[in-house]
């Protein structure tokens, strides 16, 4: 009977421990685990996902400020968007300060940015804003939304910068032809100035943006779909190379290497690759006057 007894006991102590396992491992909560993944935030900063909901942890700032645009690290030109919404006691009189400044925190510009809605309130104010600037030297700067603050009083004061990237480029027309443009009535070629199709290219930012020009026009660069559109181009010609531009006074003196002679030909056909200098030159208000150096080049 003792030995029945026992090991009726351990039986019960075996259900026991099975049940006990069994129901620890059904009410233990697991942990947690989210998407491994970031959100950039307006300053340039990233947060990730937190638990228990996975949702993005608040961007710094995010309760008292939020932008729509611009976007951290954005390729901006002039004029910037900046656009977004705020509490309302970042206003005063229903506007904020934002200034813009480059890498070497320079003053570049400054606005107001105002709000339309009713700004004496804690909740969010939508606001929109253009800011127009000069590109600068850098390539990096920094946008700062501040809060306004009548009082002058530095424990008032707060701000939000956004890091931007400048956009170094500009746009700029390189004159090729269209023979079909250039056309009498009985279908003969003019060779003329009615033929020049304007193209825009971009170049980037530097401080000899005419000579930048010329150069990219005399590589003789069309894309298939403007070939398509009866655009053409007898540049780049073989060796021809420019070595200087000079701007003196409205006269633009370019100066050109042709050791091949691919610069002489046909009135037709010289005069068609000067008006394409002259055209993609003159664009720039400064140059009032085109000419070549040797003089002998273009010439029939």
């Amino acid at each position: 009977m003792k030995l029945n007894f026992v090991i009726f006991i351990i039986v019960l102590i075996i259900i026991f421990l099975i049940f006990s396992v069994f129901w620890l491992s059904k009410n233990i909560e697991k942990p947690i685990v989210c998407i491994q993944d970031a959100k950039l935030c307006p300053d340039g900063s990233y947060v990730g996902r937190v638990s228990p909901d996975c949702n993005f942890a608040p961007c710094p700032k995010e309760n008292l400020i939020q932008i729509e645009s611009p976007t951290a690290n954005e390729v901006v030109s002039s004029p910037i968007l900046i656009k977004g919404k705020a509490r309302g006691f970042w206003f005063f009189e229903a506007e904020f300060p934002a200034e813009l400044y480059d890498e070497n925190n320079n003053l570049i510009a400054r606005t107001s940015v105002f709000t339309k809605n009713d700004w004496m309130t804690e909740d969010f104010v939508s606001f929109e804003a253009n800011l127009s600037f000069k590109t600068p030297a850098t390539e990096r700067g920094v946008l700062v939304l501040k809060k306004d603050n009548p009082s002058g009083l530095p424990e008032y004061d707060d701000e939000l910068r956004i890091p931007l990237l400048f956009n170094r480029t500009r746009t700029v027309n390189l004159y090729y032809y269209n023979p079909n443009l250039d056309r009498d009535e009985s279908g003969e070629n003019l060779c003329s100035k009615k033929g020049l199709v304007a193209i825009e290219r971009k170049i980037p930012l530097t401080k000899t943006p005419i000579k930048d020009t010329i150069k990219l026009l005399l590589n003789g660069e069309l894309t298939p779909q403007e070939r398509n559109q009866g655009i053409a181009t007898e540049y780049p010609l073989e060796g021809l190379v420019l070595k200087n531009a000079v701007l003196n006074n409205g006269l633009l003196t370019l100066t050109f290497e042709d050791p091949n002679f691919k610069t002489s030909g046909g009135s037709c056909r010289v005069g068609i690759l000067w008006f394409q200098i002259e055209a993609t030159a003159k664009q720039f208000s400064e140059v009032k006057e085109v000419k070549f150096y040797p003089e002998e080049l273009f010439q029939p």
